[in-house]
Formats: C-alpha cells, sequence, structure tokens
C-alpha cells in the first residue's frame, strides 16, 4: 500500500520530495504479516509512528537548504505521511540529507503545541511533558504479555537520556530526482530479544539504548 502510494505521489509531484518506505528485510512491509526476526522471534508490527525533523539538503556547491524546526509524522495508518515534500525540483546536485529522528529539547520544554506537535496525534507524555519521538508497538508470541504484545514508546529529552537522533547520508543525484529512504524493522528487531525486553515506555537507559536500534533502521535507497 506505502508502495503503490509513493509511486502515484511521485508521478503526480513537481517538487523534491522525501519518501520514506516501509521494510522488513529489504521486503515490502506488509500489516498484519508475520515476520520472523534476525533473533528468532516471530512477530508483527501494528502501530508505527515517528517524528521527522529539521531536514536539511546539502548542494554540492556548497549552499543547503534547511527546513528548520518544522515536524513531520510518519504513521503507518496514514500512508499519505510518508512523503515530506521539500523544495521545488531543479538540476542541483545533492551531497547529502540530514534529519532528526524525534524532537529537540528546545521545543519538548516548551510545553505541547499544535498542528503536527498536537497531543491529539498520540505522541505526547502529558506527565512527562515531552514527546515521544517513536512508538512501535505489535504482537509476538515470544512475549509472555497480555495478548502477546509488545510496545515501545521511545522518547527522552533530558540528559543523560536524551533519545533524539541525528541522521545523515550522502547522495550523489541531481535534485531533479526524489530521495528514498527505507525504514527496516527487522534491523530494529534484530538487536533485541522479545521475550526480555518487549516495553519500554519511559525514558530511561533502556529507551535510549532502544533509539539507538531505532536510527539503524534508516537507510539511503
Amino acid at each position: 500500500m506505502l508502495s503503490c502510494f509513493c509511486l502515484s505521489a511521485q508521478a503526480q509531484s513537481d517538487s523534491l520530495a522525501l519518501y520514506f518506505q516501509l521494510e522488513f528485510d529489504k521486503l515490502p512491509f506488509e500489516l498484519h504479516k508475520k515476520y520472523v526476526s534476525g533473533t528468532k522471534d516471530t512477530l508483527s508490527v501494528e502501530s508505527f509512528k515517528c517524528y521527522v525533523s529539521n531536514i536539511k539538503i546539502q548542494y554540492q556547491d556548497a549552499s543547503s537548504l534547511a527546513i528548520e524546526n518544522r515536524y513531520y509524522i510518519l504513521d503507518l495508518e496514514h500512508p499519505e505521511t510518508f512523503k515530506v515534500p521539500i523544495s521545488k525540483k531543479s538540476n542541483q546536485q545533492i551531497t547529502t540529507i540530514t534529519f532528526d529522528i524525534g524532537i529537540d529539547s528546545l521545543t519538548a520544554t516548551s510545553g505541547a503545541m499544535d498542528g503536527t506537535l498536537d497531543p491529539i496525534k498520540g505522541m505526547y507524555w502529558a506527565w512527562q511533558s515531552g514527546y515521544i519521538n517513536t512508538k512501535i508497538e505489535g504482537k509476538s508470541s515470544s512475549c509472555k504479555t497480555r495478548n502477546n504484545e509488545f510496545q515501545f514508546h521511545i522518547g527522552g529529552y533530558r540528559e543523560p537520556y536524551y533519545a533524539k537522533r541525528t541522521l545523515s547520508f550522502p547522495i550523489n543525484k541531481k535534485s531533479s530526482k526524489d530521495i528514498i529512504i527505507g525504514i527496516d524493522f527487522n534491523r530494529f528487531f534484530s538487536s533485541l530479544k522479545l521475550q526480555k525486553t518487549n516495553s519500554v515506555m519511559i525514558p530511561g537507559k533502556q529507551a535510549l539504548q532502544l533509539a539507538g536500534y531505532c536510527s539503524t533502521m534508516f537507510y539511503i535507497k
């Protein structure tokens, strides 16, 4: 579904866009399908949300385009959110793309806002006065929990548990070509055993570790 949306939207767009494609072990992700991770857990992902912010494009002539303090939610329930328009297409050569996974500490301490940052989006801890950077939920027979569920709400803006991650990828293409970023769930789940780690809901040492695992899911295609 996501791949079909991306292809049709790409054909219609005259602006440079950043497309995110969900995968499992480099194959297109399918909702409700059972997968086997690198650590042999059988699982299905039922919910995924992630904040992407502060996108920056670097060009070959050393100029850059920064979309600062703009926050996007990638939401599995809304495939259209996996396309992020950046600018009008041109023939400039892109060398690097940089973006954050999560919300910066300054925004987090400013309190809940509207738009993409509205708490109604389900990515805000009212008790914590902070944002969830990434949310991954689903089921696995490895989880000895109610309904075999796993829940990962990953965030935190206070040191030493600052969970935002900045990713940077080298690119060698003209900006008339859209940028595609893969998000491979297998990279995340192959970093843990669900029987042991299946519920992280607050900032802390575990959330910080999972934030690192989340960052490995993203790669340039």
